[in-house]
């Protein structure tokens, strides 16, 4: 009987779909709005009515539509964070998490959208503002990829107080030279810091690379926390920890960090995580 083989190359997708884990592409949209600097001439009463709108009607969208639209394309944890009120670098604000399993379902979200019937009818306010009334100054887009050593965004799993106690801190490093940066990334993983973070319990969302953005070469990610509190107390047990001590100090690992900027979050009522 004669037998059929298939070329080792036909075989080779099928073969590391098995052997390398998908890592997911994440993206972060921040929606800047309008504060009180933006609008000089115009009486402070009213300016400060004309911003608060702009994060309602935001909001709105976000809660109403967006939201409810990305559930009906698969989407189950969509974060939305609004940073804490004495965070002065951030006010006006508002930050989305979404997280993709390719860059063509990232590329392709538009356009799915835009065949949603009930998305455009229960986003209509927002969708079809006036240049005149517009709901934002500008849109901010993040594009990231998972870090291998955690291939997919994750909801909290211990997290115990209400949402408006909640601490998620968001952190970007940046690297003096991409390679620089790749070490990082490698410390990280190889390095498992990943494995460190996890072990001390600091509920971790995301580990990604930046793969464009404003601030290049970057990664980010996200930890969470029942209150601030618990946040400084898990920081203070990381920076103490052995692992860490001699993880920083390994050779291979120094300089790699050139910029570090911590944005404090709380999460929306209506957000998913």
């Amino acid at each position: 009987m004669q037998r059929h083989f298939l070329p080792i190359f036909l075989l080779f997708p099928f073969l590391t779909s098995f052997s390398t884990p998908r890592q997911d592409i994440f993206s972060i949209r921040i929606y800047q709005m309008k504060d009180a600097r933006q609008e000089e001439r115009v009486d402070k009463f009213l300016k400060e009515m004309k911003d608060a709108r702009q994060e309602e009607r935001v909001d709105k969208f976000l809660k109403e539509a967006f939201l409810p639209a990305l559930h009906r394309q698969g989407m189950e944890k969509v974060g939305v964070f609004k940073p804490l009120t004495n965070d002065t670098a951030a006010i006006g604000r508002i930050y989305v998490l979404m997280s993709f399993h390719s860059l063509e379902e990232f590329t392709t979200l538009d356009t799915r959208l835009d065949k949603d019937a009930r998305y455009l009818s229960d986003g209509k306010d927002y969708l079809d503002a006036t240049h005149d009334d517009p709901p934002y100054i500008r849109i901010e887009t993040i594009l990231l990829r998972a870090f291998p050593g955690m291939t997919h965004l994750e909801a909290p799993a211990t997290l115990t107080t209400s949402a408006t106690q909640r601490i998620y801190e968001l952190r970007s490093y940046e690297g003096p030279t991409e390679k620089y940066f790749v070490n990082k990334v490698q410390m990280f993983n190889k390095g498992d810091e990943i494995g460190l973070f996890k072990r001390l319990g600091f509920n971790a969302v995301f580990y990604a690379s930046v793969l464009s953005g404003a601030h290049m070469p970057n990664l980010m990610y996200m930890t969470s926390f029942d209150n601030m509190e618990s946040r400084e107390a898990h920081w203070k047990a990381f920076g103490a920890d052995p692992y860490w001590k001699q993880l920083l100090a390994q050779p291979q690992y120094q300089h790699n960090v050139s910029h570090v900027d911590i944005i404090f979050l709380h999460p929306a009522a209506y957000s998913d995580l």
